[in-house]
């Protein structure tokens, strides 16, 4: 059974920063591309960043382009998001997916088989 398991969430002031971790199980982790969606409440699930299965290429929403970074250590099936500078705006319950398929189409959900929880993300202001 396939499991992906985001931790590392947590409220944080405007300006601190916060490093998600997305932990998997169940699949051949170095297989995947693996992505992270956010959903603020009220609002569509929208994606924010997403990495190929080596980590030689990844893509960034343009709001978070210079503030976050996604990473991934193969070793420990594990795919992170470090996030600098958080805003207000960033606020919302981030989930990592994992997929196949990779280029511009990883902005796009459907393009994903696994799914995580989720993990909240609170930024005061």
């Amino acid at each position: 059974q396939v499991q992906l398991v985001e931790s590392g969430g947590g409220l944080v002031q405007a300006g601190g920063s916060l490093r998600l971790s997305c932990a998997a199980s169940g699949l051949t982790f170095s297989s995947y591309n693996m992505g992270w969606f956010r959903q603020a409440p009220g609002k569509e699930r929208e994606f924010v960043a997403a990495i190929n299965w080596s980590g030689s290429s990844t893509y960034y929403t343009d709001s978070v382009k210079g503030r976050f970074t996604i990473s991934r250590e193969n070793a420990k099936n594990t795919v992170y998001l470090r996030m600098n500078s958080l805003k207000p705006e960033d606020t919302a319950v981030y989930y990592c997916a994992a997929g196949q398929r990779f280029g511009p189409a990883v902005r796009e959900s459907h393009e994903y088989t696994y799914w995580g929880q989720g993990t909240q993300v609170t930024v005061s202001s």
